[in-house]
């Protein structure tokens, strides 16, 4: 009886030591969710960092990605993250305002970046450090600043004067810029969630909308848009995020894979984006479904003086000196 009273004990002490073993080598688990497909410059980047982090981490963090708007949709997902019941996101600059860090709307004042360098002088230096502090009262934690180039116009009339927009309905998301933009060019905008555009075009709930080439050719956005104009006019970029709570309490040794994970992610998913924005629009011309209009300069002129008023309508939202400091950064001779 004793004998078998010590095995029963010797059993249980088993399966303890077992459940706590198994339960130390159980992996951290990151839910990465974003709204695009698999295939665009983000979803490729965002595959990119679970590759690299597991490998880093040595399967110490698994991260499971959810594209396509599979976990959540545009509006569901920042409230998700904060609540913990997603991890990591990528959401395009735009959403933030929202949140009520409305800085980050400077990203969708047309014609703000005359030239690419100067975008990544903003994103990787000082002004774009701060602009990610700015989401820790939020219970974010901003990792890095992901590309999806600059945008193109479209809808199923050719698009080559502001005039062309008055009275057209407008795809934008949720920004009070693009949604001044929208206004300032004569058309009605229109607040869509990304998975919707689609139908929204196919249908005629929306005339057109504006994207980076990637986003018009992965969503087939083309196939239902009769012209597209490379105007080039704003640009789309997203800040990865993660919930400030989990990041927190994670080890050190893991914070410090997953940066070095984020750091190489973010430096292929900047490739990324322009070339499949250049192969995407590529693949548009050559479909032969939509008529590709490039603007002549004067025409591109026209486009600037006409969105110039959005600048000056958003100074008191955004905040002239932030406004002023990106402008700083495109002089001769800045650093």
């Amino acid at each position: 009886m004793k004998l078998r009273n010590l095995l029963v004990t010797l059993a249980a002490s088993a399966v303890t030591v077992i459940s706590a073993s198994a339960l130390a080598q159980a992996p951290i688990v990151i839910k990465f969710s974003h709204v695009v497909t698999a295939d665009t410059p983000k979803g490729q980047a965002a595959d990119k960092f679970k590759e690299l982090a597991e490998k880093y981490t040595k399967g110490r963090v698994k991260v499971e990605v959810y594209p396509n708007s599979t976990l959540y949709k545009d509006k569901e997902e920042m409230e998700a993250l904060q609540l913990g019941a997603v991890q990591m996101l990528a959401p395009a600059l735009s959403k933030f305002g929202p949140l009520g860090v409305k800085e980050f709307e400077v990203f969708d004042i047309p014609y703000i970046f005359p030239f690419k360098y100067v975008l990544n002088k903003v994103t990787e230096g000082p002004i774009g450090k701060g602009l990610l502090k700015k989401l820790e009262p939020k219970g974010i934690t901003g990792l890095a600043f992901w590309d999806n180039g600059f945008k193109v116009m479209s809808a199923n009339k050719p698009l080559i004067h502001p005039a062309d927009f008055k009275g057209l309905k407008m795809r934008i998301m949720s920004s009070k810029v693009l949604d001044d933009q929208m206004r300032v060019l004569g058309a009605n905008p229109q607040v869509m969630a990304f998975s919707e555009v689609y139908q929204g075009l196919q249908t005629g709930v929306v005339d057109g909308t504006e994207n980076p080439p990637s986003n018009l050719y992965t969503q087939k956005m083309y196939e239902v848009q009769s012209d597209v104009t490379m105007s080039n006019h704003g640009y789309l970029g997203y800040a990865v995020i993660v919930n400030k709570k989990f990041w927190d309490g994670l080890p050190a040794d893991i914070r410090t894979e997953l940066d070095k994970a984020m750091t190489e992610a973010t430096a292929f998913e900047k490739i990324a984006a322009e070339r499949d924005n250049d192969m995407a629009m590529a693949a548009v011309r050559k479909s032969g479904k939509t008529k590709v209009h490039e603007l002549t300069d004067a025409e591109q002129a026209e486009w600037r003086k006409a969105l110039m008023p959005v600048q000056d309508h958003m100074a008191s939202r955004i905040g002239k000196d932030l406004i002023q400091a990106i402008k700083n950064e495109s002089r001769p001779g800045a650093k």
